[in-house]
């Protein structure tokens, strides 16, 4: 009979440290947004620690009700990794409300707007730089990120984005699409349409009363 309760006892060991490290790293993110001067609104929750780095010159806002994990030990999907937010060379990110992501990178050096209700699934990185030049000369002391061309990218409100998603500079995503799972995303996506593949292509449109439901 003393198993079932040693059971119970380990449960709520765990559970007490898992909340006690969420706790914590919710603590250490703060202290991490306020060192790099980012602005983020209400109910934010938190778990894992991100990396941020954002430059002189450069932003990330961040609306309300923002959430995120951040690390291998809070979205067991594999391929786990920190949340990225970085912004260097005059790079702007604004992330709207009721946002969500796990794992995410964002890397900007001209700008990255995300919407409203917008979910972003696990390890996916959205770029707006290509990060080298096509010059051979200039790229070889590997010092050309200035070089580099730039576009920003929008993702518009109520995208869906699956896991392992690359998009790259100079892409919109219109309002409800839907990006599928490892997808590399080099083109506009219109609005209400299921996009996937690599590259990704146009699958089917979406009903429209499925979106609303």
């Amino acid at each position: 009979m003393a198993f079932p309760f040693i059971r119970l006892s380990f449960r709520a060991i765990r559970f007490g440290w898992r909340r006690s490290r969420r706790v914590a790293g919710s603590v250490v993110t703060r202290l991490v947004f306020y060192l790099n001067n980012v602005s983020y609104g209400s109910d934010m929750k938190s778990c894992g620690i991100p990396v941020v780095d954002i430059n002189d010159g450069c932003t990330l806002r961040i609306g309300s009700s923002f959430s995120f994990n951040s690390g291998r030990n809070h979205n067991r999907i594999g391929r786990q990794q920190p949340c990225f937010f970085i912004a260097d060379l005059g790079g702007n990110i604004q992330i709207g409300d009721r946002v969500g992501m796990s794992c995410t990178a964002l890397v900007c050096h001209n700008a990255i707007t995300i919407g409203n209700d917008v979910t972003i699934g696990g390890n996916t990185v959205i770029y707006d730089t290509d990060f080298h030049t096509l010059n051979t000369d200039q790229r070889a002391n590997f010092q050309d990120n200035s070089l580099a061309k730039t576009a920003p990218v929008n993702i518009q409100n109520r995208v869906f984005i699956g896991s392992h998603v690359t998009i790259l500079k100079g892409v919109t995503i219109g309002e409800n699409a839907v990006i599928a799972a490892g997808s590399v995303v080099t083109k506009n996506v219109p609005p209400n349409q299921i996009w996937g593949g690599n590259p990704a292509q146009f699958i089917r449109h979406l009903q429209m009363q499925s979106v609303y439901e």
